[in-house]
């Protein structure tokens, strides 16, 4: 046999080989999936529901929570939030209990998100129905579930996605006399996705008076940027007629004036709310209000918009609850022109007490991430959230960046921002003294000025 024809031979045999271990893992793997789907389907089945028709009268919860993420399915569902995560994070989440009220555009997409990033608890609360023209922005609901329970729907639909989840649905009106029901049983979360004034302030009030951690959902429709939706607390939250309610009916009602996070839009509404049109001359609105008291004039929305707030907020809270540390982006309503001012200001201090502008080690831009992420657009010795808006502008014109260490130079890991007076004092005194009598200031300059270290890898 010629050279050529061996190999020949033996490129078909290593084919041969290599195909057959291919077919063998191939086959394996479907093997795993079968056995994946049969154990999903008999999992259903045990707790009297198949995949076309998700129904129960209990809780699910088929593994305990405790050992859900030992479970072969279970683990391989939410594998990437444990490879995101890892191991004893994830579990963090998978034995949490959240709430969430309002079931609408942004609570069911919000909900959803939380379910399948793997809460192992979830109370789901809505009084109300779906209608036709909310799927342009429910997260699960389809034709079928039209004047079905917002709830119910949510909880089959979920039934079929992550029926380890134990889930309660709740078709009730948050009010004063369901507070103690809702509230009960220390959630980890309570997510507030309710449009009624009345009912939101009830709610995130009752929330502070319980010492339960809450995120607030703010307006979502009639706006169409994606990229102008933040998290801050109610305090900072700007360009929003809901937000502006809030806060006011907040503070006069319950003296509560921060502390609140929310999800709003820096953008301006793009619609206004369309007026009641009856169908019949003698028709009023009140004719149409599911709950007295509610509106039922209609919001235009694009349906986009309420499921990124509803992503934000699941996400929000699932990495709260896993306790992976972020800071949100500061609402600092600042443009270039302001951090350059800021930047000269650096200069002519430095030329000043240095003789020198040398150890300046930074540009306009690096400025704008000292000032607005590491202090928020506020002085070091005033980290409360009380200028937004024009009067930061103002706050700003008296304030300065300086060294934190003297001895250092004038880096993004060693710039505090100060307020003239304060930036006099800080020159006249030493790190050594400001530890020794002012220990929390110290610590907490410290491990700023450490974050922008491990940030920039200095």
């Amino acid at each position: 046999m010629g050279e050529r024809a061996k190999e020949w031979l033996l490129a078909a045999g290593a084919g041969a080989a290599i195909g057959a271990l291919s077919a063998a893992a191939v086959m394996n793997h479907l093997s795993g999936s079968k056995r994946r789907e049969g154990y999903v389907r008999n999992l259903l089945e045990s707790n009297g529901m198949t995949a076309g028709n998700a129904r129960s009268n209990r809780h699910l919860g088929a593994v305990g929570s405790s050992d859900l993420l030992s479970d072969e399915v279970v683990s391989e569902q939410l594998t990437r939030n444990i490879q995101f995560f890892g191991m004893d994070s994830q579990k963090k989440v998978t034995e949490s209990y959240v709430v969430v009220i309002g079931l609408g555009g942004v609570g069911s997409h919000a909900a959803s998100m939380l379910l399948r990033s793997g809460v192992g608890r979830l109370l789901l609360v809505d009084f109300d129905q779906v209608s036709l023209s909310s799927l342009n922005r429910h997260a699960v609901a389809t034709r079928d579930d039209v004047g079905t329970s917002k709830a119910l729907c949510l909880k089959k639909h979920f039934s079929m996605i992550y029926p380890e989840c134990q889930i309660d649905a709740k078709v009730q009106l948050y009010d004063a006399s369901s507070e103690a029901e809702i509230l009960s049983g220390q959630p980890d979360f309570v997510l507030d996705c309710i449009d009624n004034i009345d009912t939101k302030v009830a709610l995130l009030a009752a929330c502070m008076r319980r010492g339960l951690k809450v995120l607030s959902a703010m307006g979502a429709g009639a706006r169409a940027d994606p990229t102008r939706i933040r998290v801050a607390d109610l305090r900072e939250s700007s360009n929003d007629p809901l937000s502006r309610s809030v806060r006011y009916r907040l503070k006069k009602e319950h003296g509560i004036e921060s502390g609140i996070p929310v999800v709003f839009s820096l953008e301006k509404p793009k619609a206004k709310l369309l007026p009641f049109q009856a169908s019949k001359e003698e028709e009023t609105p009140s004719d149409y209000q599911i709950v007295p008291g509610f509106r039922v004039r209609i919001i235009p929305v694009l349906g986009t918009i309420p499921a990124i707030f509803g992503q934000v907020m699941a996400s929000y809270v699932i990495t709260q609850l896993a306790g992976l540390d972020f800071q949100t982006e500061p609402v600092v309503n600042l443009d270039l022109d302001h951090y350059r001012i800021l930047h000269q200001r650096l200069i002519e201090h430095e030329e000043l007490m240095y003789g020198t502008a040398e150890q300046v080690l930074v540009d306009a831009e690096e400025v704008m991430y000292v000032v607005k992420e590491l202090w928020r657009g506020r002085s070091a010795r005033d980290q409360s959230q009380k200028d937004t808006g024009r009067k930061m502008w103002r706050s700003v014109n008296e304030l300065m960046l300086v060294r934190w260490d003297k001895s250092k130079a004038a880096g993004i890991s060693n710039l505090i921002l100060l307020k003239f007076s304060e930036a006099d004092a800080h020159e006249s005194t030493t790190l050594d003294r400001i530890k020794e009598e002012e220990p929390e200031f110290y610590s907490m300059v410290s491990r700023v000025l450490k974050r922008a270290e491990m940030e920039f890898a200095l």
